[in-house]
């Protein structure tokens, strides 16, 4: 898979969250798919769409700032906008297998009120 079409395929992953289509990202990630964030660790795909989906309808917008991508693999760093006015910046590092995701880490970065920065708790 070329690398402009694996960062469609990001674009595309991103656009499904907001939209709520969960089959387009269930379809987008190999059945070997593992999930790892600040709160989960190497979480296989049952269980991430069990824990980690849910509405979109708190999202404003995604707003993706950068898409870096190398072979089977990209990062992807993006701002993401509550309805209530908070936002965060977040960076995936995502691993490609063909044309599916087949593992994704996510670093949480700052958090922002109404555009000040807040501070987050331990």
């Amino acid at each position: 898979m070329a690398e402009a079409n694996r960062a469609e395929t990001i674009r595309k992953i991103f656009a499904a969250y907001l939209s709520n289509d969960r089959e387009f990202v269930e379809n987008a990630f190999s059945e070997e798919f593992r999930f790892t964030s600040p709160f989960d660790d190497n979480i296989d795909k049952a269980t991430y769409f069990a824990r980690c989906w849910q509405s979109s309808d708190w999202i404003e917008r995604h707003e993706l700032e950068r898409i870096l991508v190398e072979g089977d693999q990209a990062f992807v760093t993006y701002r993401c906008t509550a309805k209530g006015g908070k936002s965060f910046c977040n960076t995936e590092f995502l691993v490609f297998d063909g044309d599916k995701v087949k593992r994704i880490d996510v670093y949480f970065g700052a958090t922002y009120q109404d555009g000040k920065f807040v501070r987050q708790q331990l």
